[in-house]
C-alpha cells in the first residue's frame, strides 16, 4: 500500500517532489500500487522508487530518473518513457508495455524485465 503522503506529494508535480527528495536523500518512496493515471511526471526523481503495482496509464514519465525504481506488475498502457533513465530499474510483470516504448527510454537495455521485452538486447539477471 502506497504512503498517502509520498503520493499526495507527487500529485504536486516533479518540481516538489524533486525538491523533498533533495531535502530527504535517505527516503524511500513509496509508491506502491498508487494511482498515478494521466500525471505529468516529467523530469521527476522516482529512483529507488517502489512503483510495484502503480497505475501509471497515460502517465508522462519523459525524463524521469526511474534507476533501480520497482515497477513489477505496474500498468504502463500509454505511458511515455521517453528519455527516462531505466538503469537497473526492475519491470518484471509490467502490464502493457511493449519495446516501442521501451527503447526510448535511456539504460533500458540495464533494466529486468520479461523476455517478451527483450527488444534485441540481453536481460539482465
Amino acid at each position: 500500500m502506497a504512503n498517502a503522503e509520498h503520493v499526495q506529494l507527487l500529485r504536486s508535480g516533479a518540481a516538489a517532489w524533486n525538491e523533498w527528495r533533495r531535502q530527504h536523500p535517505e527516503a524511500k518512496p513509496d509508491l506502491a500500487g498508487a494511482q498515478l493515471r494521466g500525471l505529468d511526471l516529467s523530469s521527476a526523481d522516482l529512483g529507488a522508487a517502489d512503483l510495484r503495482g502503480a497505475d501509471l496509464r497515460g502517465t508522462m514519465l519523459r525524463d524521469a530518473r526511474l534507476t533501480r525504481a520497482r515497477l513489477d506488475a505496474a500498468n504502463l498502457f500509454k505511458a511515455v518513457l521517453e528519455e527516462a533513465d531505466l538503469d537497473g530499474a526492475v519491470l518484471l510483470d509490467a502490464q502493457f508495455l511493449n519495446c516501442a516504448q521501451l527503447v526510448t527510454a535511456h539504460n533500458w537495455a540495464n533494466a529486468r524485465r520479461d523476455p517478451a521485452l527483450a527488444c534485441g538486447a540481453a536481460i539482465p539477471r
